[in-house]
């Protein structure tokens, strides 16, 4: 097998003769890991997606400008995009503005948005390259076109969690395609869409049944020199075959929708997916199959590679004398230890193979946010200085917008402001209170005051540079409501509050007055705790309560349901007058129910007694029961004495001494009661 898949082994074959057909060198377990995205997954298949020359794009989509027609984005004398029509020039973005006209006379040349002194939006000016002084750049148009082309992604592909989407940069994203292939292959494949053979997630998978793999236009890296395209394609490459598709329909649909043209890389990882991105450009999309990654990135020079430029790069190229990844490919991972410590060293062994398990994101946390001025010539007042600080507010606050600052996602802590004076730099900040929106005045009012400390500390002028930035991102909390969702009003209101029913089912509204409200009683269980006696006074012995209790509630415990049926039966030709003495007892009826709900039902003395002395009555019952058990101890104290008179005295007299203990206790209760405290007199059950 090619040395680019160390981790798999040879295709096996089948157990039996060499004549029947080979099994997958990948098992179950591995497509289970293809649905789970893992990062160690052999089948993982990710894109790289990189807009062509975006900035210059997006201002000929802006401006209608024909594809063809070179063009280049101007800030100051510089140029910073240049669109592929006007490289064919050998225009590049080291070259002065004069040098470009030579050598391309038609190129149209678009200076970038800027912020104005003095004003509150972002703007393109014709001569913004002649103003430096008065006018910084604003990258917002791209800012929001990258938002737009960002959205046409996500709607293209399957919502989460098969969408994994990575914001690398303005113009770059990275989509983990993994997931949803894993679903795409289970609908084209069902010999793989089941359980394991005796559920085994080590069995080999089938071999995949196509022979021949259509690539489309794509651009296709050779094969690895060890493989050969006669070989038959295993998982990985449907897989990948699976994931160019997906990403052809993203790109066409960014093509249709918006003007734009990007270019693509379809790889088992970012590192080589990035590169592939890179390597057929503009309007295309580069397939680096597992078995062809050594070969793709033996022709790259090693400082091309992400984190592989800068000091270390250059730390590598003087230790090793090259900066050809094949050249480097032949030094013992002993050796890379050696000279770059052991970390480094094994790092940089994997990378240059093309092994990198680094994940998809879905989103990328900002930590800071910076506005910054360079003065030349240098200001020399607090109004330019203030203009200034107004231009960076606004600046701050377009792409705390774009992080979700309004909707509370995520917002700074801190902000924080640096001033320049000749060689000196001074800082100073301050919190960003929690408990408020951010809007720009906010922001402004803090940053003005900042600049104020800076000021009166001294030497503040002449001032080359101000910088204004926000950081200590934290997100914003996860489903609160605010008070409003709490409340409501009018008609809405109305219609939530409960309903009323009258006893006999009839429904009363709150539009009722408070006079007509009836409780239903006679249905529920309720009353199985409260008695119906609620008329009689707690003076009366239970005997007479409960037969006089029984004769009130004959006449005032029916409904009014039943009241009215009563009547029917002792006279049909019911008048006027009968009619309203009937509403009457209806009347005196419901104030009963309303009368039932001040007292309860002592079980232990079988009496009605009102609500109030409910807990007073529960106390005289517990204290009953606690006299009852010094009664009862205090008798059997001499039968035990009688009974242990084996004992010593000593143990006589410790008894007798616990007997005068419990009676010198028993009568200091019947002394005076101290103040706020009352005496309970038990055997009389009036006094309850």
């Amino acid at each position: 097998m090619s040395s680019s898949q160390p981790f798999l082994a040879s295709s096996p074959f089948s157990p039996a003769t060499s004549g029947r057909r080979r099994k997958s060198r990948f098992t179950y377990k591995h497509l289970a890991q293809l649905a789970l995205s893992s990062t160690t997954c052999p089948l993982r298949v990710i894109a790289h997606i990189d807009l062509d020359a975006f900035y210059a794009q997006c201002e000929g989509v802006r401006l209608g400008i024909p594809e063809q027609q070179p063009l280049a984005v101007q800030q100051w004398q510089g140029l910073i995009a240049i669109n592929y029509p006007a490289r064919k020039f050998g225009l590049n973005r080291h070259i002065t503005i004069t040098e470009a006209k030579k050598l391309c006379p038609d190129l149209i040349m678009q200076h970038v948005a800027t912020w104005k002194e003095g004003d509150e939006k972002w703007a393109y000016h014709k001569d913004a390259f002649a103003h430096i002084a008065t006018h910084k750049v604003s990258l917002d148009p791209y800012r929001l076109e990258s938002r737009r082309i960002l959205a046409c992604i996500k709607d293209v592909l399957p919502a989460p969690p098969l969408q994994r989407v990575e914001k690398a940069s303005v113009d770059e994203v990275f989509l983990d395609l993994s997931a949803q292939i894993h679903s795409i292959l289970l609908e084209r494949y069902p010999e793989i869409n089941g359980p394991a053979p005796y559920d085994d997630p080590t069995e080999f998978l089938p071999r995949p049944p196509t022979t021949a793999l259509d690539w489309n236009t794509d651009a296709l890296v050779d094969l690895d020199s060890s493989e050969t395209e006669d070989d038959d394609p295993d998982w990985d490459d449907i897989a990948i075959l699976v994931g160019s598709e997906i990403v052809r329909s993203v790109r066409a649909a960014i093509r249709e929708r918006l003007k734009y043209t990007c270019s693509a890389g379809i790889a088992r990882n970012k590192m080589i997916a990035k590169l592939g991105s890179a390597h057929k450009k503009p309007n295309q999309q580069t397939i680096v199959r597992n078995r062809a990654v050594q070969q793709f990135m033996g022709g790259f020079k090693f400082t091309k590679i992400r984190n592989l430029g800068g000091k270390l790069g250059d730390e590598v190229v003087n230790k090793f004398g090259t900066d050809e990844v094949k050249e480097l490919l032949a030094a013992p991972i002993e050796q890379l230890k050696s000279k770059l410590g052991d970390d480094t060293g094994t790092w940089v062994h994997h990378i240059i193979r093309g092994e990198d398990s680094s994940e998809v994101n879905a989103r990328t946390q900002i930590k800071s946010m910076l506005s910054a001025k360079s003065f030349r010539p240098t200001i020399n007042t607090s109004e330019q200085a203030v203009r200034w600080l107004r231009i960076f507010v606004a600046d701050i606050q377009s792409r705390l917008v774009e992080e979700g600052v309004l909707e509370n996602k995520r917002r700074p802590k801190v902000l924080s402001l640096h001033h320049r004076q000749g060689a000196q730099m001074r800082s100073r900040q301050a919190s960003i209170p929690g408990g408020k929106a951010i809007d720009e005045n906010m922001l402004f009012d803090i940053a003005k005051n900042l600049f104020g400390q800076i000021v009166i500390d001294g030497r503040a002028w002449p001032c080359s540079n101000l910088q204004l930035s926000v950081g200590g991102f934290e997100d914003g909390p996860v489903g609160n409501r605010g008070i409003g969702s709490f409340l409501v009003r009018g008609e809405e209101a109305k219609a939530m509050m409960p309903s009323m029913r009258d006893a006999d089912g009839s429904e009363w509204s709150q539009e009722n007055n408070q006079a007509d409200k009836r409780r239903k009683l006679n249905h529920g269980a309720i009353q199985h705790f409260f008695s119906r006696q609620e008329r009689r006074e707690e003076e009366f012995e239970y005997s007479d309560a409960a037969d006089v209790g029984d004769a009130d509630l004959e006449g005032n415990s029916l409904s009014p349901r039943d009241r009215s049926s009563a009547q029917e039966d002792k006279d049909e030709d019911v008048d006027e007058d009968v009619i309203a003495l009937d509403e009457t007892a209806r009347m005196k009826a419901r104030a009963s129910c309303q009368e039932a709900i001040t007292t309860y039902f002592c079980h232990a003395c079988r009496k009605n007694l009102s609500m109030p002395s409910q807990e007073e009555h529960q106390d005289w019952h517990l204290a009953r029961e606690l006299q009852a058990k010094e009664k009862s101890i205090s008798r059997l104290e001499p039968s035990v004495a009688a009974s242990d008179s084996h004992r010593s005295a000593s143990c006589s007299g410790s008894s007798n001494k616990r007997s005068a203990v419990a009676k010198a206790s028993n009568g200091a209760m019947q002394r005076k009661t101290e103040k706020g405290q009352s005496r309970l007199a038990f055997g009389t059950f009036g006094n309850t």
